[in-house]
């Protein structure tokens, strides 16, 4: 069955797609040759999609000729999860500039954490980029943790996620990306807010994890 699903879809369509989700998730614009070395697609062909995206704004190229997100991506993205975002929206603007770190809302995608939104503080002089469309497995890392722990239980679970559902926070370090380390608290069964420092930085723990947890609960409140 899955064989004759793929071979229903569009190849052109999916390549097409591919080129735009590897394009926004970059934390850098991305040149013709690093988007057919990512993806195992010959120039020629990167280079049809990148321009067709870019005649729908959907990418914009740089003078090096290099791509990142267009202006139409923002307005596609307006109605994804549009009540979720917009509760959230000032509560990730207080965590990033009171607290001086990343804060971004998550949602699930399958069995994958999508960032749908994310705030970087503007007063401090080093912070982590974490731009919407960045995933990773929900089983890995404090985002996916949290979303996993707003769920009913199920056999099998970390103990992480259970310890999470209990406490109403998870913390990790690593496990998606190195050197990275973060705080995640579910909202409700449809999403978590995290924030995210360099592991090095020295934080207080204890208050990001407080903040966190206000900050989720504020958005549930919203949402009820």
């Amino acid at each position: 069955m899955r064989t004759e699903n793929r071979l229903a879809l569009s190849q052109t369509l999916d390549r097409g797609l591919a080129v735009l989700e590897a394009v926004a998730a970059a934390d850098r614009a991305l040149a013709v040759e690093d988007l057919a070395r990512a993806l195992g697609l010959h120039r020629s062909i990167v280079y049809r999609l990148v321009r067709t995206l870019e005649d729908r704004h959907l990418v914009e190229r740089d003078d090096g000729g290099r791509y990142s997100p267009g202006v139409r991506l923002a307005v596609l993205a307006r109605h994804v999860q549009s009540g979720l975002r917009s509760a959230a929206s000032g509560a990730l603007a207080t965590l990033a500039e009171e607290l001086g770190v990343t804060a971004f809302l998550v949602t699930r995608d399958g069995g994958e954490a999508i960032t749908i939104d994310s705030v970087e503080p503007r007063w401090v002089d080093v912070h982590v980029a974490y731009r919407p469309g960045m995933r990773h497995p929900l089983d890995r890392g404090a985002p996916g943790l949290a979303l996993l722990a707003g769920l009913p239980p199920v056999v099998g679970e970390r103990a992480e996620v259970t310890a999470a559902r209990a406490a109403g926070w998870v913390a990790t370090e690593g496990e998606v990306l190195p050197g990275m380390a973060c705080v995640a608290a579910p909202v409700l069964d449809l999403g978590a807010v995290a924030v995210l420092w360099l592991a090095a930085q020295p934080v207080d723990r204890d208050v990001l994890v407080r903040h966190v947890v206000i900050a989720a609960a504020a958005i549930a409140a919203r949402l009820s």
